[in-house]
């Protein structure tokens, strides 16, 4: 088979490697890629938004099978375009997208049908929004309605900081569109966890568990981001509570989906947050995402022991319920090296050196995020999340430890990481 991933990012070269290692799959083509996706795909050069680039790119190359990696393309309408010209993908339609495309839309599903989540009212006026405040304790979260790269969810500690973010948001001039409509819920104390699996529409298929690291700082401080590091698996997600999850949360969403007209094809990641109440662990949504998760795609992976393309096939032609996935019994834990200044303003085209050197370790993966290559040849940062090292081992703290000795070894003075990915699963610093 010919394949197309769509992506440039660590999740993009993560499912490059997979796919690349399957017997189905004779050439591999990745739009836009990066460096690192170069050594195990051809890459086209077309951006991931372009959905009519990719399209006519597809339909003239014959390709046979498009996985589509970020969720604005799918938000676009990718799937759809590809619908129309007989060109089978992996993800959800327009329409099944805006589980993540909308958190008005998300959040009005799950009130619906009775699926577990933060308390909210919606907003598109700012003086009804600051009028709602004021019967509301702190903190309080406030999310831009549509996509906004991660950094749309503000945790406002205080009236004058929520204040800020809904004329940030409403004004247009922190998310442009995406910030037209809010939606303001209750903040709810607890542990995040990532719950992924597979969908054809009416069967919904578990992966692995995995856990990531959104602030930018060590002990969880600082700004949010698109994810400092993550591990697999995460030992919160216990069996007793992924059952609840599927039996409250997985399940119902694919239910409602399909009540609603817009069954879900495509991988589906349920962000939750695991509150403590009346002596019991209960997980509620606070984020639907229409496609894997970036950085725990790239801990996900590798754990992996089945073929991941039939799998994806399978999603889309609606056969999942023959399929069963074996994972490796071993833990993996990525750490993210990024540009320094992110997330805020960095530098690019800064010089990468000795990516081989942490490759010599075994068990050690490097997955690029945001590189390219000069006209030398030499390996440049190209954005803020630069590079995603993934090493495998017996145990978390096993992963853990030889993720950082290798990490040593790559000679990026531009970079900086944190030095804790993994403490909630191992404890402390590895500082």
């Amino acid at each position: 088979m010919k394949i197309l991933v769509v992506g440039s990012g660590g999740r993009e070269h993560a499912l490059c490697w997979a796919i690349s290692g399957s017997p189905l799959a004779n050439e591999l083509y990745c739009a836009p890629g990066n460096a690192g996706i170069a050594e195990v795909a051809k890459l086209v050069d077309i951006k991931a938004e372009d959905v009519d680039g990719i399209v006519g790119f597809a339909t003239e190359n014959a390709i046979d099978f498009v996985v589509v990696g970020p969720e604005q393309p799918l938000v676009l309408g990718l799937v759809d375009k590809l619908d129309a010209v007989g060109i089978p993908s992996f993800g959800p339609n327009a329409a099944a997208a805006r589980l993540e495309g909308s958190k008005a839309f998300s959040k009005d599903l799950m009130k619906k049908y009775g699926i577990p989540t933060a308390r909210y009212e919606r907003f598109t006026d700012a003086e009804a929004a600051k009028a709602y405040l004021s019967g509301e304790e702190f903190p309080i979260v406030i999310k831009a309605d549509g996509l906004a790269a991660g950094k749309g969810v503000i945790i406002a500690q205080n009236f004058d900081e929520a204040d800020a973010a809904i004329e940030d948001m409403l004004s247009g001039n922190a998310f442009g569109d995406a910030g037209s409509e809010i939606v303001i819920e209750e903040f709810l104390e607890g542990v995040e966890v990532s719950f992924f699996a597979l969908c054809d529409g009416k069967t919904l298929l578990p992966l692995a568990s995995a856990q990531d690291h959104k602030r930018v700082g060590d002990g969880d401080t600082g700004p949010n981001t698109g994810g400092m590091g993550a591990y697999s698996p995460a030992p919160v997600l216990t069996p007793a509570l992924e059952a609840k999850v599927m039996e409250r949360i997985a399940n119902p969403t694919m239910t409602a989906m399909q009540s609603e007209g817009c069954p879900y094809k495509g991988v589906i990641y349920i962000g939750l947050m695991l509150v403590e109440r009346n002596g019991e662990t209960e997980p509620y949504v606070i984020e639907y995402n229409a496609r894997f998760g970036d950085p725990e795609c790239q801990v996900l992976l590798p754990r992996l022991m089945s073929d991941l393309l039939p799998a994806l096939i399978a999603s889309h032609d609606g056969e999942l319920d023959q399929f069963d996935l074996r994972w490796h019994d071993q833990a993996a834990l990525t750490v993210v090296m990024a540009s320094h200044g992110y997330p805020g303003s960095y530098h690019k085209l800064t010089e990468i050196r000795n990516i081989e050197k942490a490759l010599n370790h075994d068990g050690v993966q490097v997955f690029h995020a945001g590189t390219t290559r000069d006209d030398m040849g030499r390996l440049m940062s190209n954005g803020g999340r630069v590079l995603n090292l993934v090493a495998t081992g017996k145990t978390i703290a096993d992963a853990q430890k030889l993720a950082y000795l290798a990490i040593e070894d790559i000679d990026w003075p531009n970079g900086f990481y944190r030095r804790d990915i993994g403490w909630r699963a191992v404890g402390g610093s590895t500082n």
